[in-house]
């Protein structure tokens, strides 16, 4: 996984403006296609859910290594392992992500990332940091299970998890029902993703504002445990409306984070409807 930095011929102190310019063009270039060639050998490797792939944390990644090499983006794994944990996803999953990206650059031939992924052959020193990143932020959720996300502000799915335990202790399961905002942002790749997320969970305080329980429950969906009352379409409609008009303000988020708003009732028992949220998480 040790490999040159490709961009490391650029940006002498005697390039004119012009040597900079392509210099920034080719390390662009070569950022967006690792970056491709590594979410083709993920997924290929059994990523289950392609639209949470891409983080703000995969770019920091690619852009370390093509500026430093693998040995320079031990500070970037980090990050994204706390971030896959944060976003759910395992610790199995996370470094098959890893080797994913290992074999992409160690085959360098395999344009299309068409690779083989294996986490025995991944350096043992980017398999510890990555792993113990993830276990930093996994532990955590462990010790603190009624966190607020701190990009959102909204509670976590474990917070969520907990008081539907209450509602259905208090046999009001049927009175209740999830309603979720799932985005669609698999063609959204860096900070965007998270400014749509913020904007999502704006919007869903706004028409939600009577002491409704809602949380993040996926990198891309938020949930609100809501009354089943007369009230629930027109809010619905409203919460709608809220979200057009917050994801049309920012250009790159308006004709391709497509927000899809849906009311699921809550089914029988507790653990079916854990399950549930876990299901909405990636819908």
């Amino acid at each position: 996984m040790d490999v040159p930095a490709t961009g490391a011929r650029f940006g002498s102190a005697g390039d004119s403006s012009g040597d900079e310019t392509r210099a920034r063009f080719e390390r662009d270039r070569h950022l967006r296609a690792l970056r491709a060639r590594w979410r083709t050998a993920s997924l290929a490797a059994g990523w289950r859910f392609p639209s949470d792939w891409a983080l703000p944390e995969v770019d920091a990644v690619c852009a370390a290594v093509v500026r430093h090499g693998s040995t320079g983006a031990e500070n970037a794994l980090a990050g994204l392992g706390r971030a896959r944990a944060a976003a759910g996803a395992g610790l199995s999953e996370t470094l098959s992500d890893l080797a994913a990206l290992h074999a992409v650059l160690a085959d360098p031939d395999a344009v299309d990332g068409f690779v083989a992924p294996d986490v025995d052959a991944t350096p043992a020193r980017l398999l510890r940091v990555t792993a113990l990143a993830w276990a930093d932020v996994a532990t955590d959720q462990l010790v603190h299970t009624e966190v607020t996300d701190p990009l959102t502000g909204l509670p976590s799915a474990a917070y969520l998890r907990t008081r539907l335990g209450e509602i259905y202790r208090g046999g009001d399961n049927e009175a209740n029902v999830l309603l979720t905002v799932s985005l669609d942002l698999t063609s959204v790749s860096g900070w965007p993703r998270l400014t749509a997320m913020i904007l999502a969970a704006d919007a869903v305080k706004a028409v939600f504002d009577t002491g409704e329980c809602y949380a993040t429950i996926g990198p891309s969906a938020v949930a609100v445990l809501a009354e089943r009352n007369e009230r629930l379409a027109t809010r619905g409609v409203a919460l709608r409306r809220a979200l057009n008009e917050r994801l049309s303000v920012d250009p790159q988020l308006r004709d391709v984070a497509r927000p899809l708003v849906s009311a699921v009732r809550l089914p029988g028992t507790h653990d079916r409807a854990c399950e549930l949220l876990t299901e909405l998480a990636h819908s």
